[in-house]
């Protein structure tokens, strides 16, 4: 047995220790359920503030925290850890790995980090420069480090490990900057590496193992590589589940590197084809050998950044009168699937948000595409729903087994998808998606803007995974509603970004209770005893993939989402409250004349789709977390902006040089192209 007590036995007995959270999904099946009921649909509505902790980073928290013996430990932005006495709120320790701030430009979305895992008396995290960490869980010290990444690539880790009899289990984020997908296992006593599965194959797989031989003959042309390809991506960047019976672990892979498969994988006439393996997949591999077991590809030929490393949830379900172990999932295709997690049989399929790439799930479990909505095959832009952001993306889901229902933090959000003539890889920087990103930039008229987000929404959805419907749902004016705790008071829980905390019933969808959180929730609950008292916990503050991309003067129709990075935590009888809010203090739209001709501002946009929309949204309307760069004090001289961009002034903020890729008058004609669009706003009336 390991020190410090959380050994095999604990974890596979995780359900029955309600006073404790010891793993992500709280269990090895991620049901995300917790039998606790003291707070129930009768004692809701006296749900109080217990305590809250700021955090000491305004960017997005994702992180589900770990409670064990009454300490709460959770992980913050820039990979940061921290420890809490978890009925006071008194700071324990802290720990920050110092990842170097240009770290920020490899990560697609945010500067994030979704938790830790524990083994023994340590804690287990996975820094956004691509290093597994052990921590001592007393004092916060480092036991030690390991580098799982190449350095100099482009790769980051935002999700949470696992561990499985002493095997830290860990993959890797950046498709989109030209890598190649794999997960990993550690020693969790010295972080040896004990063995590596890659996801893709490579330019030579006939001394690979058979699995990505058989993927080889999936792909075509040169993309992977070493002159022309930048990795083929299917990265492992969130959802595992493991199933001990079984003995196999369940992870889900990404998207394409580039997205666009006539890039990625062309055939002669260069249109896009294969189904490319083992993208957007669901796989089950031996976790202590990391063996291939069986694989599902949700979205063969993937090309609309349709990953399937959304949140995978196990359960047994009676299907047409048999008991089945099911593996269920909601990725971002906008299909809900049952499969089969013996053997990797499809079961069903359900469309849970209106979709229009597909026609329908044959009875084999393959995709009956439109053929409209092909884009790497027919070179023509297309209006796809889902867009990149999907139904449903890394926000954890919830199964409740007494209700029979999985609860999804759903959204709808189509986009344009435009294949980029000509389009090369850079492997120093910008957005590698073969996709021309401005191509759907709003127009500068905020009626029609208005018109547009107004058919955005975000969605709590009961779904019925047997019947595959929508038992009830509610509704959001704004997508990147939180992830979801449900318990057995018949309750769950959400926060969303019009800066609500709620308890639903889990039964009828009511709302029950709220709390004013003053900041967008993206993070999912937990809960807790102490003292035979029940907590209820959760990580507030707005960011992520949504939050530094969309529009910042329409996100929210309450008005602009603000980030307050902050613990909060609950119980019943508590009246603690919030400090008052601070004034938003915003910059005026102010910008410089706009003298530059046509060719340079529609150069500079070309440019700015490229390597300016994925942190400070397309079409230079203003992230709500990043700098609105409309409003920056650089447009007003170039030396000042080539400063920050060719230069690197800010560097250590995550804004990096990027002199490697743009010379300094394609850099003035992206200039010239924000102060354009500022122009435009201004006088559309954004203030």
């Amino acid at each position: 047995m390991p020190e410090g007590g959380i050994d095999s036995a604990k974890l596979l007995a995780a359900n029955e220790d309600t006073a404790n959270w010891l793993t992500h999904g709280r269990t090895y099946d991620e049901q995300r359920f917790s039998p606790l009921d003291a707070i129930n649909t009768d004692t809701v509505d006296g749900l109080g503030l217990a305590w809250h902790a700021d955090m000491d980073t305004a960017r997005g928290q994702e992180a589900t925290p770990l409670v064990i013996d009454g300490k709460l430990y959770l992980t913050t932005a820039w990979s940061k850890v921290k420890a809490f006495n978890a009925v006071t709120g008194e700071k324990l320790w802290e720990y920050d790995p110092k990842v170097p701030g240009e770290t920020a430009v490899k990560a697609c979305c945010d500067v994030v980090n979704r938790g830790l895992a524990t083994w023994g008396d340590t804690l287990f995290l996975g820094t956004l420069d691509g290093r597994l960490v052990a921590l001592d869980r007393a004092t916060g010290a480092v036991k030690w480090e390991k580098q799982t990444t190449e350095k100099g690539t482009s790769y980051t880790i935002t999700g949470a490990p696992r561990v499985i009899d002493g095997k830290v289990l860990i993959g890797n984020g950046g498709a989109e900057f030209g890598v190649r997908g794999y997960i990993a296992a550690y020693d969790a006593a010295d972080g040896e590496e004990l063995w590596r599965f890659y996801t893709v194959p490579d330019e030579d797989s006939s001394d690979d193992p058979e699995y990505l031989q058989k993927a080889a003959e999936t792909w075509f042309g040169d993309v992977l590589g070493s002159e022309t390809g930048i990795g083929g991506g299917g990265t492992v960047w969130d959802s595992m589940a493991y199933d001990p019976e079984l003995d196999l672990l369940y992870f889900g892979v990404g998207n394409g590197s580039p997205w666009n498969r006539a890039y990625r994988s062309p055939g002669e006439d260069g249109r896009g084809k294969g189904d490319n393996l083992y993208l957007s997949s669901i796989v089950a591999i031996k976790p202590d050998t990391g063996e291939y077991a069986w694989h599902y590809q949700t979205t063969p030929g993937e090309t609309w950044d349709y990953t399937a490393t959304q949140h995978i949830i196990l359960a047994d379900l009676e299907i047409e009168g048999k008991p089945r172990k099911v593996l269920m999932q909601a990725p971002k295709n906008g299909f809900f699937y049952v499969i089969d997690r013996a053997t990797g049989e499809f079961i069903s399929a359900g469309e849970y948000i209106p979709q229009n790439w597909a026609k329908g799930i044959d009875e084999n479990g393959r995709p009956i595409e439109n053929p409209e909505a092909r884009v790497d095959v027919t070179g023509k832009p297309a209006m796809v729903m889902p867009g990149p952001l999907g139904g449903h993306n890394w926000h954890p889901m919830a199964f409740n087994p007494e209700e029979g229902l999985v609860y999804i933090p759903a959204f709808e959000a189509a986009s344009i998808y435009a294949p980029e003539e000509n389009w090369k890889p850079d492997r120093a920087r910008g957005f590698n998606v073969g996709f021309n990103l401005g191509a759907g930039d709003l127009p500068p008229d905020l009626g029609i803007r208005k018109q547009v987000y107004g058919t955005v929404k975000g969605k709590l959805m009961a779904w019925d995974p047997v019947k595959q419907e929508a038992r009830w749902t509610v509704e959001f004016p704004g997508p990147w509603n939180g992830g979801i705790l449900t318990t057995g008071g018949g309750l769950v829980f959400q926060g969303n970004s019009s800066s609500e905390f709620s308890a639903y019933s889990a039964k009828t969808g009511d709302k029950l209770w709220s709390f004013p959180a003053q900041t967008g929730i993206v993070a999912p609950p937990i809960t807790y005893t102490v003292n035979g008292e029940q907590y209820i916990a959760v990580l507030a503050g707005w960011g992520g993939a949504y939050a530094i991309t969309a529009d910042g003067d329409l996100v929210n129709s309450q008005g602009p989402v603000r980030n307050v990075s902050r613990l909060l935590v609950f119980k019943l009888g508590a009246t603690g409250k919030l400090p008052a809010p601070k004034a938003l203090s915003e910059i005026p739209l102010d910008p410089p004349p706009s003298r530059a001709d046509a060719a340079t501002i529609a150069a500079g946009g070309k440019h700015y789709a490229r390597y300016c929309a994925v942190c400070h949204a397309p079409a230079a309307v203003g992230s709500t977390v990043l700098p609105d760069l409309r409003r920056s004090g650089t447009l007003q001289a170039r030396d000042a902006f080539l400063a920050v961009v060719h230069d690197g002034m800010l560097k250590d903020n995550g804004m990096v040089s990027f002199k490697g890729s743009l010379s300094k008058d394609e850099m003035d004609a992206i200039r010239e192209y924000i102060i354009f669009r500022a122009n435009q706003d201004k006088a559309a009336g954004v203030k």
